[in-house]
C-alpha cells in the first residue's frame, strides 16, 4: 500500500494556504437520519495528514469534532491524536465493530456522523457516484454495501465495453461516409 506523506496542515491543524480542501459530500441539512451522512474521498491513506483538514472543515458545520474512529484494515497507520485548528482530536479504531469503508466522527454538541470513505485511488467517475450515493438521504445502504454496488456497476460497464468492442471488431458498426459524399442508397430526385 502506498502512503503519501504530504502535510496539508500546520502542526496546529490549520490548513496551509493553497492546500486542497477535503473532497467531501454531505447529506442535506435536516434530512431524515440515514445509515450514512455523506462521503469523504481522501487523497492518501495517511490519516495524520488527511484528518486535520477534514475535521477543520466539519467543526463549523457539526460542532467541534472530538473523536474519530476508523477500521484499521484500510489504513497503514492510525494515529492516536491529530491537531485540528487549536484543539486535539482523538483517533481510535475498531476492527470487527466498524464497517471497513466507514469513518465515524463524534462531536460535543451534536452527536455522531458516519461517512463513507472512498478509497484514494478510486477512478473519478466511480468516486463521484459513491459520493452522491452516500449523501443521498433516501438510500439505505451501508458503506460496504455501496462499495459492492459500485464494484458491480464497474464490472457491468466493463462487460458492456467488451461486448461493444467485439461487435465493432466483427463489423457490427456502421461506417460513416466522408463529409460531402452522397449516401449510396440515395434515390435521385426526379
Amino acid at each position: 500500500m502506498t502512503v503519501t506523506i504530504s502535510r496539508p496542515t500546520t502542526s496546529e491543524g490549520r490548513l496551509l494556504p493553497g492546500s486542497p480542501a477535503p473532497r467531501l459530500s454531505l447529506a442535506p441539512t435536516g434530512s431524515a437520519p440515514a445509515l450514512l451522512d455523506g462521503a469523504w474521498w481522501p487523497r492518501s491513506r495517511d490519516l495524520e495528514a488527511e484528518l486535520p483538514a477534514l475535521a477543520a472543515v466539519l467543526d463549523p458545520l457539526w460542532g467541534r469534532i472530538t473523536r474519530i474512529t476508523v477500521n484499521p484494515g484500510q489504513w497503514p497507520v492510525v494515529p492516536r491524536k491529530v491537531p485540528v485548528a487549536g484543539h486535539v482530536v482523538k483517533v481510535g479504531w475498531f476492527r470487527a465493530e466498524q464497517d471497513p469503508h466507514e469513518l465515524l466522527l463524534l462531536s460535543y454538541r451534536a452527536g455522531r456522523w458516519n461517512l463513507l470513505v472512498v478509497p484514494p485511488r478510486t477512478e473519478p467517475a466511480s468516486a463521484a457516484w459513491l459520493m452522491a450515493a452516500a449523501s443521498d438521504p433516501r438510500r439505505t445502504s451501508t458503506a460496504s454495501g455501496l462499495m459492492a454496488e459500485a464494484a458491480r456497476l464497474r464490472t457491468d460497464a466493463e462487460a458492456d465495453r467488451t461486448v461493444e468492442e467485439v461487435w465493432d471488431s466483427e463489423g457490427g458498426h456502421v461506417a460513416r461516409a466522408p463529409a460531402g459524399a452522397a449516401p449510396q442508397d440515395a434515390v435521385p430526385a426526379g
